[in-house]
């Protein structure tokens, strides 16, 4: 990430991190977005595949501060390097990003202190509004603490993004640049080289239903065996957006409902072993990863059924209300980091645009990796928001 600032870290030995020059005047202006990903329809299959019936509505836009970051040698790519194809646009996130490239040892630490710091900066801003309400100051303070809170989004986001790449720089896999840094007449040069790293973030259970998902896309996309490694096949650039973009949902998806069904597991065992669990038992092990509605749900289910069902199985029996519990993106945060992931990665920079015809040729090993990584990141993404909300609170989607 050669767009990261240089910064300097004191007494490491003493665990200490620098926090970034705050300036008390406007940052820099927020992500271009692309449209809307709330609006998607999504829904499993009778294979147990996760599909979106609706795509995702990408629409041009027009930013002078969105820039592409990853070197444009293909060597690069496969290196040890921690670029990414999205800037950080916040003193928040270029910290981190000059911390994860030189010093990435200390980066959870560093992360941890920029969260902490901005949960009190909000704060504090809306705890002055509320103390002068009443006073001739109130509208003043209004509009300093909402001018705080789209000030501190930004840098929110730039510190999700960066815990997202700090998870691939832990399973030495370089993220994607941006698809016109790889193209070569029309042909996009990617290499399948890291597939087994980014399957080896997921368990038996979900690994299996990841690569069903994958031999899915690369059929309806190359409509051809799938097995045939270097297979090469015409894509839009549009709709291979779409593609990594529904298939960071798929991993989404498939994080939460993993999670859910390892609560059901434990909650069906702690059932067996003692029949009589209070209510302070069952919020304990609500900690888990479960929201409480889904823990009150799932101690509804048979615990003998729960506990004989494989993940497949278990997610098939979901009706519409879980499925679309499960599949909906907690935070407006989510939201803008995926359309501004996906900007960065298949957007024409120079062009600011992704509204084109355009089609690339690419193999389906190159294909592979693509929905690898979107899979990966998506499933990254549950965690770090899960992390970040119990620090700073992120907005409701």
């Amino acid at each position: 990430m050669d767009c990261c600032v240089r910064v300097k870290v004191a007494s490491l030995s003493l665990g200490l991190v620098v926090s970034p020059r705050r300036s008390h005047l406007s940052r820099r202006s927020s992500f271009a977005k692309l449209g809307s990903l709330g609006s998607a329809r999504l829904s499993l299959d009778f294979q147990g595949v996760y599909k979106f019936n609706q795509s995702c509505n990408f629409t041009s836009g027009r930013t002078s501060t969105l820039s592409i970051v990853a070197s444009a040698q293909h060597d690069e790519y496969e290196s040890r390097s921690v670029g990414t194809p999205l800037e950080p646009q916040s003193a928040e996130g270029n910290f981190l990003c000059g911390i994860l490239k030189s010093q990435p040892h200390i980066f959870p630490f560093a992360a941890a202190e920029q969260l902490e710091e901005l949960a009190t900066e909000r704060n504090s801003a809306f705890a002055r509004w509320e103390n002068s309400i009443g006073s001739p100051e109130s509208s003043l303070h209004r509009r300093i603490a909402e001018m705080k809170d789209q000030e501190c989004q930004i840098s929110i986001q730039d510190v999700m993004y960066m815990l997202i790449v700090y998870k691939f720089t832990q399973i030495k896999v370089p993220m994607v640049p941006n698809l016109y840094k790889i193209m070569n007449n029309g042909r996009l040069e990617i290499w399948s080289s890291k597939d087994e790293d980014l399957e080896s973030i997921h368990g038996l259970e979900v690994l299996e239903m990841v690569r069903e998902h994958l031999s899915n896309v690369i059929r309806m996309t190359c409509k051809s065996d799938s097995k045939v490694n270097l297979l090469m096949c015409g894509i839009k650039r549009l709709h291979l957006g779409r593609v990594y973009a529904a298939s960071i949902m798929y991993g989404y998806f498939m994080k939460s409902v993993s999670l859910r069904h390892q609560l059901d597991l434990n909650l069906a065992q702690m059932n067996c072993q003692f029949p009589h669990l209070g209510n302070q038992e069952q919020e304990n092990l609500v900690a888990l990863g479960c929201s409480a509605n889904m823990a009150s749900s799932s101690h509804s289910r048979s615990d003998a059924r729960v506990k004989a069902q494989k993940l497949r199985g278990y997610m098939m029996g979901f009706d519409s209300k879980t499925l679309q519990l499960c599949a909906k993106l907690r935070s407006q945060e989510a939201t803008n980091l995926i359309e501004n992931h996906s900007w960065a990665l298949f957007g024409d920079h120079n062009k600011n645009t992704l509204a084109n015809n355009e089609v690339i040729t690419v193999t389906s090993s190159g294909l592979k990796r693509l929905v690898l990584e979107a899979v990966a990141f998506g499933s990254f993404l549950w965690d770090v928001e899960g992390h970040v909300d119990t620090i700073y609170k992120l907005k409701e989607s």
